[in-house]
């Protein structure tokens, strides 16, 4: 399920500032988040079937963590990187309390240091 205060929260660059006037949802994340409808629940599958839709899409899963009260009603966190036409850009699924939904959302004010992490991250994987 798309997370409702997407459309009202600004994006977060991949560079790790917030964007503001970036379009508020990409259709890479609804298609994204569609190809996530059929996840049959629980942790243990998450990692997988983000990481299976994120290559779909031509993505990549960088990595997940526990939510640990960043976002609300989410157990876990994953941070996605997919193509925005030329270029790529951070994501997050998150999976719900229940461990039976994963909602799509773009990042904002709140989880921008994910994003800040993902580009360090990346930096780190291209150098190797």
């Amino acid at each position: 399920m798309i997370s409702p205060e997407i459309t009202a929260r600004p994006q977060a660059s991949a560079l790790g500032g917030i964007d503001h006037t970036e379009p508020a949802l990409p259709m890479e994340l609804v298609e994204l988040e569609l190809s996530l409808e059929g996840y049959a629940g629980g942790d243990a599958g998450f990692c997988e079937a983000v990481r299976q839709a994120a290559g779909r899409s031509g993505g990549e899963l960088l990595f997940d963590l526990p939510a640990a009260g960043l976002i609300e009603d989410c157990r876990r966190i994953a941070v996605l990187r997919i193509p925005d036409g030329e270029n790529m850009r951070v994501v997050l699924a998150l999976l719900d309390q229940n461990g039976t939904e994963i909602r799509m959302q773009a990042p904002d004010e709140d989880t921008a240091h994910l994003v800040r992490f993902a580009d360090a991250f990346i930096e780190v994987l291209e150098r190797i």
